[in-house]
């Protein structure tokens, strides 16, 4: 199976270099956008592309995967909502496991019925632990899962969950505050989190502005992701990648 994906973002992390990547969920984009999303990641020197969405009820999933192919090398990994979103034509999958919920499904139930077909493919696979944090709106997330999200104010919680994460073998962290949140995972949360685990921390939800962005990657997050607000203002994409890449440029300075 292939490393190179996973090798970057934790070199990446020991050289506390920062990620900003770009969440396309099939079924919310518009396909006069993708071109925009495409031609503005390629531009900000957009680190990687996450593919996917609690439902994905049409058929443009392969369709976004060999748009991005075609346009450039910007690496393509799927963040699959169900066992029904997988695809050859991307690089890499998160090989999501829901740890903040109590659904045995998502802890590993699903993943028996996957790890087959994972196991023939070509894609590289990085085991990830999945934290859903209240964003302060009901998400398809949390509706799917059947799951409740981590309070946001308990830090504690998603330390230990992160924690537990992290020793049960996972290479990722990725805390999730949802699509549309209105309250995006705060600073405290993050820097909790950061301070402990030894693999790359994942933040998205919510983030609608470049100064929030940068503030999370300056709490201790290693790679941003931004979906909703890209979606709706792709010329946002941008001023997000420059925000959290500018961090980057601190420390080469160091």
């Amino acid at each position: 199976m292939k490393s190179s994906i996973y090798q970057s973002l934790t070199d990446g992390k020991k050289a506390g270099k920062k990620k900003f990547v770009v969440l396309i969920d099939p079924d919310k984009l518009k396909t006069d956008n993708i071109d925009k999303i495409i031609e503005f990641a390629h531009q900000a020197k957009v680190d990687c592309f996450f593919i996917g969405g609690s439902l994905v009820i049409n058929d443009t999933l392969d369709y976004c995967i060999l748009k991005i192919k075609e346009a450039c090398q910007i690496p393509v990994i799927l963040f699959p909502g169900s066992s029904m979103q997988l695809s050859y034509a991307a690089d890499a999958v998160l090989f999501l496991s829901l740890i903040s919920g109590r659904n045995p499904e998502l802890l590993i139930g699903k993943h028996v019925e996957t790890a087959p077909f994972l196991y023939a493919s070509p894609l590289e696979i990085i085991s990830t632990g999945y934290m859903l944090v209240d964003g302060g709106v009901p998400t398809s997330v949390s509706y799917m899962s059947n799951t409740y999200p981590i309070p946001s104010s308990k830090d504690d919680i998603a330390l230990c969950t992160a924690l537990a994460g992290e020793l049960l073998g996972m290479k990722l962290v990725f805390m999730d505050a949802g699509s549309g949140a209105i309250t995006p995972i705060s600073e405290s949360m993050i820097a909790a989190v950061a301070d402990k685990i030894q693999i790359p921390l994942v933040i998205g939800g919510g983030i609608q502005t470049p100064e929030k962005a940068l503030a999370n990657v300056k709490a201790g997050a290693d790679i941003i992701v931004v979906g909703n607000a890209i979606e709706k203002d792709p010329g946002l994409l941008t001023e997000m990648a420059a925000a959290v890449h500018s961090v980057n440029q601190m420390v080469l300075k160091n």
